[in-house]
């Protein structure tokens, strides 16, 4: 296994531009920075190095109730609704120039707080700009239809904005997820609370300074930093939320849906998966072999749409294997500071005793581990390092083929005919993405569409567009993230009719 160097980081440097009070990032809520109700505080760590890089404030339910009741007279009350779309869209083509400016600083403030190289990094930030971009475009765009109606009647819909929007976002995408659901909430014309992973809340406060900057009116948006089972309840549960998104894992999002019952309030779930990619026998080999790799291994594996199982036609086997576990070796793994690292750390250390204890776990079941199965150690020791992990000799109920590891861990499966390489593939409580190789394009569509999956792919895997949506089937969540459905998903349909011939209606009598 190849690791890299760890090069001198100064964090104080890279975060030169959050605002602190008393050494203590804070929140932003109704337009100012604020400390924590309680004083509560939480310390971030490299995931990298296991050094502190900065405290931040750690909100509770008092916190999330302050900004929700800003949030709801920023909507009700502010001069936000009376905004025009073209306003809007100009707002947010000006914070998408902003990103663009401070594109090097987001890209290390994540590399730092989350661990991802830095090459990921700036993907993210790139993408962060480019959404807001797009949603800027949509804001002015038609939203409504007419229809032609037997009654003398002028009848039309038009989309409006939900009003408070509850946002809770995971670690692994810290500004992406983030811009993700702030872009299209806001384009439509509604306002937001949204809270960033506890562990990873640094790029989206960073994100709070440019709405602050660009004169966003207060409470329009706000940033809660702290727990899920604090904040995130606050926000989901509240009757003063119209709508809750959410990305994360499974058994949270059954949290999420209980909790906004209270009001029934609209909700957009996107949570885990199991992924399938499946590559038969005529393939371009080297293509497969490549994606393959880029499927789990990119960002260390904690991609909820990540490549997990590997579903290889049987005459392939032995080959494609010994050659992906030959380029597994050479991944480059270390700190995400240094440009040659291909892949960084896991997010904490309770995070990676997790991915550790499913790889125990594979073992006891009878997986045969091909390469890696270990943390690392020396120049990497005080990190969250695993190697890249190969599982083989697997069967479909193992727990390390069924369960979401969120790691850098993939388990091959193999198939005798397209039908059986379908049964695997949807042999799963999830159905997030899946991706199929050949060179045959019309068994890659037979295939691909019988996927029971949200996301799908024919040759490559992991491209993500913010014109396109996002989301899965089964227990991968409900609803779209991104595209014309990502902008829906934050709009209420109104019907409106127009009477034409304006005369009483005689129903009852005189």
């Amino acid at each position: 296994m190849q690791t890299t160097s760890r090069p001198a980081v100064d964090p104080q440097q890279i975060l030169r531009d959050l605002p602190q009070t008393g050494g203590v990032v804070p929140m932003y809520v109704d337009g100012r920075w604020k400390l924590a109700a309680d004083g509560g505080t939480r310390d971030l760590v490299n995931p990298a190095t296991g050094e502190k890089i900065a405290t931040v404030a750690e909100g509770a339910q008092r916190d999330a109730e302050e900004a929700i009741r800003a949030a709801r007279r920023a909507f009700d009350e502010g001069p936000w609704g009376s905004i025009s779309a073209a306003e809007r869209a100009a707002l947010l083509l000006k914070l998408a120039d902003r990103i663009d400016d401070c594109r090097e600083e987001f890209t290390r403030i994540d590399t730092l707080n989350n661990g991802k190289p830095l090459r990921e990094a700036e993907y993210d930030a790139i993408d962060a700009a480019n959404c807001f971009r797009y949603y800027a475009g949509l804001a002015t765009k038609p939203h409504g239809q007419t229809f032609d109606v037997p009654a003398p009647s002028q009848t039309f819909t038009v989309r409006e904005a939900i009003g408070v929007c509850g946002q809770i976002v995971p670690w692994n995408y810290p500004l992406l997820m983030a811009v993700w659901k702030l872009a299209p909430a806001l384009a439509a014309g509604n306002v937001c609370v949204l809270k960033p992973a506890e562990l990873t809340p640094l790029s989206t406060l960073r994100l709070a300074s440019l709405f602050e900057e660009l004169d966003f009116p207060a409470g329009v948006v706000n940033i809660v930093t702290g727990a899920g089972a604090t904040v995130g309840h606050a926000i989901a549960a509240s009757n003063l939320v119209d709508k809750v998104a959410f990305t994360g894992g499974t058994k949270t999002g059954r949290s999420i849906m209980q909790a906004a019952t209270g009001n029934l309030k609209k909700i957009s779930l996107e949570l885990g998966g199991k992924s399938p990619n499946v590559v038969f026998a005529d393939a371009d080999f080297d293509t497969a072999v490549d994606y393959a790799l880029f499927g789990i291994f990119a960002n260390s594996g904690q991609v909820c749409s990540a490549g997990s199982r590997l579903i290889l036609e049987r005459s392939l086997h032995d080959t494609f294997v010994g050659k992906l576990v030959e380029r597994a070796k050479k991944i480059r793994v270390g700190d995400g500071f240094d440009p040659s690292t291909e892949m960084g750390p896991i997010i904490s250390p309770m995070h990676r005793e997790r991915v550790e204890d499913y790889i125990e776990i594979g073992r006891k079941e009878g997986a045969k581990v091909l390469c890696g199965g270990e943390r690392l150690g020396g120049s990497l020791a005080n990190g969250n390092f695993i190697a890249p992990t190969i599982f083989d000799a697997t069967n479909p109920e193992m727990r390390i083929v069924q369960e979401e590891i969120f790691g850098p861990v993939l388990a091959i499966q193999t198939f005798e005919d397209e039908a059986d390489a379908i049964r695997l593939a949807n042999d799963t409580v999830y159905g997030l993405a899946g991706a199929v190789f050949t060179q045959d394009i019309g068994k890659a569509h037979r295939v691909i569409r019988k996927l029971r999956a949200g996301i799908t792919w024919i040759n490559t895997y992991h491209p993500t567009y913010n014109e396109a949506p996002w989301g899965g089937y089964k227990q991968s969540g409900i609803g779209r993230e991104l595209g014309t459905y990502g902008y829906d998903a934050y709009t209420e349909v109104k019907q409106i009719n127009v009477n034409l011939d304006v005369a009483p209606s005689g129903w009852f009598s005189e």
